[in-house]
């Protein structure tokens, strides 16, 4: 394919691109489709007290839970008369690692409990802090 052959087909390709991109105003549609984001400050705290009230508990409970029948396992299975099935060791390594995972989730939903209630303060506040830049000037701005 001859360079000038190619630089024809780029120019034609470029020729038929419709998508362009305009930042200074509205499209001509008229805007059109729902507001990119939406906050729901009540959704927000609804969630927040679910991940404390319900979900926390539940993982610390359950989390519990298998720590004692893993322990009474590990026990059953265990070296009594010097030699132990290798059950048992795997079932100790697995369950370092189910707390592990146990820790790691309750640490997890802590960091979103606290970020869905902080996320609400920080758009309500850039929320006044806009419409303050935007608002008109005052009359009394001007004494």
């Amino acid at each position: 394919m001859a360079w000038d052959e190619w630089k024809q087909i780029k120019n034609d390709v470029a020729a038929q691109r419709t998508d362009s991109m305009r930042l200074n105003k509205l499209d001509p549609g008229g805007g059109g489709g729902a507001p990119d984001l939406a906050s729901s400050p009540q959704k927000k705290q609804a969630a927040a007290k679910a991940i404390n009230e319900d979900l926390e508990p539940s993982v610390e409970r359950d989390g519990k839970h298998a720590t004692e029948s893993v322990t009474a396992v590990v026990k059953e299975f265990g070296a009594r008369d010097g030699n132990g099935w290798d059950t048992s060791g795997a079932l100790r390594k697995a369950h370092r690692t189910w707390e592990q995972q146990v820790k790691a989730l309750l640490g997890r939903m802590a960091w979103e409990k606290h970020a869905l209630s902080k996320t609400g303060i920080d758009l309500q506040n850039d929320d006044i802090g806009i419409g303050s830049q935007l608002a008109p000037p005052s009359p009394i701005d001007n004494y």
